[in-house]
């Protein structure tokens, strides 16, 4: 019994699949990264993302910088 409802189940994936990739096809990719471009100019909220963004970096870099000009002592 559990095998003819898996079987039943599959075959409805296989005809769904089937149905989105007939209205797939031949559709030309009308999105492009490059019709957003600019979007965001002037945006207040992106402006204090960016900025936010800019302090994180500032302080990992400011994290990765040597602290002083004296080398560290091995302990052996």
């Amino acid at each position: 019994m559990a095998r003819t409802r898996l079987e039943e189940r599959v075959a409805a994936l296989e005809r769904e699949v089937g149905a989105l990739l007939a209205n797939h096809t031949g559709t030309k990719r009308s999105k492009d990264w490059r019709r957003t471009r600019g979007v965001f100019t002037g945006d207040d909220f992106m402006k204090q993302v960016f900025e936010e963004g800019r302090k994180i970096r500032d302080a990992e870099r400011k994290r990765a910088q040597p602290r002083s000009g004296k080398k560290r002592q091995a302990h052996s």
